[in-house]
């Protein structure tokens, strides 16, 4: 009796330790199982529920799973307990981890993890900077997931595409629990990201504009625009006060645009009046007094 006692107390503090016949989810007989495929947890046969519920083990139940030939190893957590017996089935991204066959043998031992505090992932392609939250996609991806280690390049489903990610870091370990815990996240680099160039030009080269020229023209009636000629057929001198009150006129504020767009820009360029070739044949062969006149009283007619 106490020899059976003691026996039964070693199997009771043994943890967990067993190898199994590896099969990626979609060989999973029945209807396809997507919840699997996108997650971080194995499905498990009912004979290892059996031996679990009669050892000493920590909830949830988390296990490392290691492929002995390749020296691989990650940690998972379990779905169900509805496999074949000496079979597991296990996401396809899980198997390119442990570098495994289809019917490769893989060991299972149950293990107990921090809890994470923080996790550090870089996406493996530069489409996933296309998702406008990226931290809030990758939070409700991870749900389907109970653990995370370091190394590991999990697969994640949003908008019918998967992304790959890389975990390039987890604290306080190497492997971390990630169930019910308050986890910052970072977001490295994507694989093939390089940062655009912007080439600035010297002071020199860049341009000077003045402000007179981003002015829109004048529209409507302007006093004195017209041009004056000398009542003694000389030309007229060029006056100082004329170029000022010039540029006054092109500081005048102009119209709003009613009909600008937001996040366009309207480049307004400097449009020079059109001379008139018959104004200036006009001015040139302008004579002072050259009109024809008339008497304003009639002379009485002699009778």
């Amino acid at each position: 009796m106490f020899q059976f006692s003691l026996s039964l107390f070693n199997d009771i503090l043994r943890p967990f330790n067993t190898t199994y016949r590896c099969w990626s989810v979609s060989m999973l007989p029945g209807s396809e199982r997507e919840d699997v495929e996108r997650g971080g947890k194995i499905i498990m046969p009912p004979s290892a529920l059996d031996i679990l519920t009669r050892l000493n083990i920590n909830y949830p139940m988390l296990f490392k799973l290691t492929n002995k030939k390749s020296n691989r190893h990650t940690h998972c957590g379990v779905l169900e307990f509805i496999a074949d017996e000496e079979k597991i089935y296990i996401p396809y991204w899980m198997m390119k981890n442990l570098l495994l066959d289809e019917g490769g043998v893989v060991q299972v031992e149950s293990v107990s993890l921090e809890v994470a505090t923080f996790s550090k992932f870089q996406p493996q392609n530069t489409e996933f900077l296309d998702i406008t939250n990226q931290k809030a996609v990758l939070e409700n991806c991870l749900r389907n997931f109970a653990c995370l280690t370091t190394g590991d390049i999990i697969a994640i489903k949003y908008n019918q595409k998967v992304y790959e990610m890389c975990v390039l870091e987890t604290k306080p370990g190497n492997a971390v629990s990630i169930i019910e815990c308050d986890m910052n996240v970072e977001f490295a680099a994507p694989v093939g990201y390089q940062e655009p160039k912007h080439e600035k030009k010297p002071a020199a080269e860049e341009m000077m504009i003045d402000p007179a020229d981003l002015m829109p023209e004048p529209t409507g009636f302007v006093a004195f625009k017209g041009s004056g000629n000398r009542l003694d057929g000389k030309k007229k001198k060029e006056n100082p006060d004329d170029q000022l009150n010039q540029v006054k006129v092109a500081y005048q504020r102009g119209i709003p645009d009613y009909n600008y767009s937001i996040g366009t820009i309207q480049f307004l360029r400097n449009i020079r009046p059109v001379t008139n070739d018959n104004e200036n044949e006009n001015q040139e062969g302008f004579k002072p007094f050259a009109g024809s006149g008339s008497v304003l009283k009639t002379k009485k007619k002699k009778k």
